[in-house]
């Protein structure tokens, strides 16, 4: 595609961003986002809700707040209405939390359901944040990962109910508490974590400020049981295409004890595992991290430091344990 020309295009598609940005005026940056998949839960208006949290979020990312949405909506003839009013009801829900409205949308018949958002979110131009980093920041993490790993588990009945409401619980979390989180911190990058994994958005992160990322491996908040699954190989083939795709950009300098070996393995394998709905990832400098961690606990989100940026090394992650 040819490169966008209009200078008031803050952000497009050249970067790696979560969104573009449009300067309407010196007041207001008006962010647009877009995103739906298939489900990837048995309940419709659980699926509706993490589909409209995950489609919610890039404008959170982006430092804005989502206003208006429109419902993109996929399903064949046979899906009972039932279900499908169960979706529209759950991202109608989850919508509405945000502060948002559903003012539209547009439905199509097709083999396979789907469902998802057109986000439109507001913003003063001067808290767009990118999903950059400088080098002394240090990374913080809002949700736990290993939902992939997770989900994959659930098609196969390997959860018990009490896991698999757990997990479904995070990825319909909306990151707006993590957004609001953020108030009065000085925030040099941030971004969400989704379909690349936490390695591929750290990655991105890292590229784009230019600096090495030390990711402490046995900081990051991974679910147990995606950490017992993945010693099992119930691994989707998402984590794979992730570790592929980013392997030239990581180095891993873990340890060569051998009795932790496959819980290291293992942990590698979560660290590349994409996430649907995951949390943001926070590159702020350390004097900001008491303040952020407060507000974090205090709106109920998960949080860890989980790495320092670093001037440029040989490769974009290095992986610690």
């Amino acid at each position: 595609m040819p490169k966008i020309k209009d200078p008031k295009i803050l952000i497009g598609f050249e970067s790696s961003d979560d969104a573009c940005v449009y300067i309407a005026n010196e007041e207001l940056a008006i962010i647009n986002t877009i995103d739906f998949f298939p489900p990837i839960v048995d309940d419709p208006y659980r699926f509706g809700q993490i589909a409209a949290a995950n489609s919610l979020s890039d404008v959170y990312a982006m430092g804005g707040e989502p206003k208006l949405a429109m419902n993109l909506l996929t399903f064949p003839n046979c899906l009972p209405l039932d279900a499908v009013k169960g979706i529209l009801e759950g991202g109608n829900d989850k919508v509405n939390e945000a502060g948002a409205t559903i003012v539209g949308g547009h439905s199509i018949e097709d083999n396979e359901p789907k469902y998802g958002l057109s986000v439109t979110g507001f913003a003063h131009p001067k808290d767009i944040l990118s999903n950059s980093a400088k080098a002394g920041n240090l990374l913080v993490i809002t949700k736990k990962i290993g939902t992939g790993i997770l989900t994959t588990a659930a098609k196969v009945d390997l959860l018990t109910d009490e896991e698999n409401d757990e997990m479904e619980k995070t990825m319909s979390t909306l990151n707006k508490y993590g957004f609001e989180a953020m108030k009065g911190v000085k925030a040099d990058g941030c971004t969400d974590i989704t379909g690349f994994g936490l390695i591929g958005h750290a990655a991105e992160m890292a590229k784009s400020g230019n600096v090495t990322l030390e990711l402490f491996s046995g900081k990051v908040p991974i679910f147990p049981k995606a950490i017992e699954m993945a010693t099992m190989g119930i691994i989707p083939a998402g984590a794979y295409r992730n570790r592929d795709h980013f392997s030239e950009d990581v180095i891993e300098l873990l340890s060569k004890d051998s009795s932790k070996d496959m819980i290291l393995r293992a942990t590698v394998d979560c660290l590349y595992d994409p996430q649907t709905s995951g949390g943001l990832l926070i590159a702020v400098n350390e004097k900001e991290i008491p303040r952020l961690v407060d507000q974090l606990g205090e709106l109920g989100c998960e949080s860890a430091v989980i790495g320092r940026f670093k001037d440029k090394k040989e490769k974009f992650i290095e992986i610690l344990d």
